[in-house]
């Protein structure tokens, strides 16, 4: 399974001796998010329309994709449709529906050959039908594959996500089945849409922009952040590398300090 191609081509002997080493270098992520951002503005560059670069941006997805399912990531949330960007113009909107059914009808079969499971989280019912019915075929296809789960975050927004939380916390306690005061971090997680996936250990946000888009507000509050000026359609495997390399660098403390965090370590 270490040959894993989702683009049809055989691992180099390079590429192989790269990822050789950043095993050895440290801890890969379990969990790696990104913000999959700059196709429009990479299309502009190009001379472009900006579906051109939506598409140009399905490439960096398998080649993610591949790489993470190569180092052993256990997850990958891509950051693909938000709520807000239901606002873009109807005929940007229309391009990125039709793009995502091919992509689904395309790519599902490599994914299931590789072991891959798709995930997707988000208002999946606001989507068209034929990409609701394109991505359930996908999702059923895929499920139980387990080598890595890939989760689109497609209508998703970070607000949404808690608030739908709360409603059914707040559903339950009326109807008497929680406590007030059994509310905890711990029962909030449990009704996000992400209760079976752990939080994110590094996010990667592309085209050089500083802010997290309404993107996982609750699970990204200990993840490491790696931003990158290059644009999603030319963001391959060694960025991919170079923003491991920086997390593998980072000392996690989670509100600790430095002598507890070794102490921990040495303990384990």
């Amino acid at each position: 399974m270490d040959s894993i191609s989702l683009n049809g081509n055989k691992q180099t002997p390079e590429d192989f001796e790269l990822q050789t080493k950043l095993k050895a270098s440290g801890r890969i992520p379990e969990h790696i998010a990104i913000i999959m951002d700059g196709n429009g503005r990479w299309a502009k560059t190009k001379g472009n329309i900006r579906i051109f670069g939506h598409k140009a941006g399905v490439d960096s997805v398998r080649d993610a994709t591949e790489v993470c399912a190569q180092l052993g990531v256990k997850y990958l949330t891509l950051y693909a449709f938000s709520t807000e960007n239901w606002r873009r113009p109807s005929a940007e909107v229309s391009a990125l529906m039709n793009l995502l059914v091919q992509a689904l009808r395309r790519e599902t079969k490599k994914l299931n050959e590789n072991d891959i499971r798709l995930n997707a989280i988000g208002q999946i019912e606001r989507f068209p039908k034929q990409c609701q019915k394109q991505l359930a075929e996908a999702l059923e296809i895929t499920k139980d594959n387990n080598r890595m789960q890939l989760c689109l975050a497609l209508s998703y927004s970070g607000r949404w996500d808690i608030t739908q939380a709360v409603r059914k916390i707040a559903d339950a306690v009326k109807s008497g089945d929680i406590n007030p005061e059994d509310i905890d971090d711990n029962l909030i997680n449990d009704h996000l849409v992400t209760a079976d996936i752990p939080d994110p250990d590094l996010i990667i946000r592309t085209s050089g922009e500083f802010r997290i888009s309404n993107f996982l507000l609750w699970q990204l509050a200990y993840s490491e952040l790696y931003i990158t000026n290059t644009f999603w359609p030319d963001f391959r495997r060694d960025e991919l590398y170079k923003a491991i390399e920086s997390y593998q660098k980072r000392e996690r403390r989670f509100g600790k300090i430095s002598e507890q965090v070794a102490e921990t370590s040495s303990s384990t």
